[in-house]
């Protein structure tokens, strides 16, 4: 292609001023007082994207029930950024569950993210459910539709479930999920970007026409996200291990790299259409923050004093 026909052309999406993105962003509970201080940070930082909503996880076998209460309740007291809580079937009877989700309706959550949940021994262990609880994702979706009009979100798997046998079970536990009440579904992460857009084409080709928001995680810490991967049955392509190979005793390039690689994830995705994303922030908010800055989100409005 001559030099002119290439100044003539379009340029990528990305590389113009994006508009429409939207963003949310996921946080976990705090354990400590320094971890609380680092997550209001984040918080701070973050809020005046104005992201869609923020969610909230809830640890394997609901051991993190109180302090996502308190972080959630935090927020809506503190912020003007709209949260959504996670909630799941694990280790307590449908009545717990659902005063619960009641106590949120009260302090003005509108949004849940409804999980089946990990067990306490975490993604490697079995669920079972509780002889008095939800059986499953897709009944805890029933139970909260019927409880309150809450918007739900629900988890999908672009590489498949850990424990399901096929991409095609996960289409049909999704559309189970959907037919129950969810509104929208947000994936595991992922690093290879057609693992999402093979997982939506079969979606949309199924007749499931919810959002399906992709999950982006910038990795903080290789070692950290190649476990967590492992248990989450997200696959770590060896190109990525390359990159951060020899980068372990080096944060800052280490920061460096993995900026870049979310940055080029995302961009790709922007120029295939994608205009909403779920990052996975691990509470901080740097790399999280400069990725929606390059993808043209500016800082929209003062939030309530934190």
């Amino acid at each position: 292609m001559a030099l002119a026909d290439f100044s003539a052309a379009l340029p990528r999406a990305s590389r113009r001023i994006c508009t429409g993105m939207n963003v949310s962003f996921e946080f976990f509970p705090p354990q400590t007082e320094e971890m609380e201080r680092t997550l209001w940070t984040s918080i701070e930082r973050l809020a005046p994207l104005a992201p869609e909503f923020v969610s909230v996880t809830y640890g394997a076998g609901g051991s993190t029930r109180e302090r996502t209460h308190a972080t959630v309740a935090r927020i809506v007291r503190e912020t003007t950024i709209k949260p959504a809580a996670h909630l799941t079937c694990v280790g307590a009877t449908c009545a717990e569950v659902d005063e619960i989700a009641r106590s949120y309706w009260e302090i003005g959550v509108r949004h849940i993210v409804a999980l089946r949940g990990d067990p306490p021994g975490g993604v490697a262990g079995r669920f079972h459910p509780h002889p008095e609880g939800y059986a499953s994702s897709t009944a805890l979706v029933a139970g909260l539709r019927r409880l309150a009009d809450f918007e739900i979100s629900v988890s999908t798997y672009p590489e498949g479930h850990p424990e399901s046998a096929s991409i095609d079970q996960d289409i049909d536990a999704l559309k189970a999920k959907i037919d129950a009440g969810a509104t929208r579904a947000i994936t595991q992460f992922f690093f290879e970007n057609e693992v999402y857009f093979r997982f939506l084409d079969k979606a949309r080709a199924s007749g499931i026409n919810i959002p399906i928001i992709p999950g982006i995680v910038p990795v903080q810490n290789f070692r950290q996200t190649a476990r967590f991967a492992e248990r989450a049955g997200a696959s770590v392509p060896a190109w990525l291990a390359e990159r951060f190979e020899g980068l372990d005793d080096d944060p800052t390039t280490r920061r460096l790299i993995a900026a870049t690689i979310a940055a080029e994830q995302v961009f790709d995705l922007v120029d295939a259409g994608i205009e909403h994303f779920h990052f996975y922030t691990m509470n901080r908010a740097d790399l999280v923050y400069a990725i929606c800055h390059l993808i043209g989100l500016r800082p929209k409005a003062e939030t309530k004093d934190l």
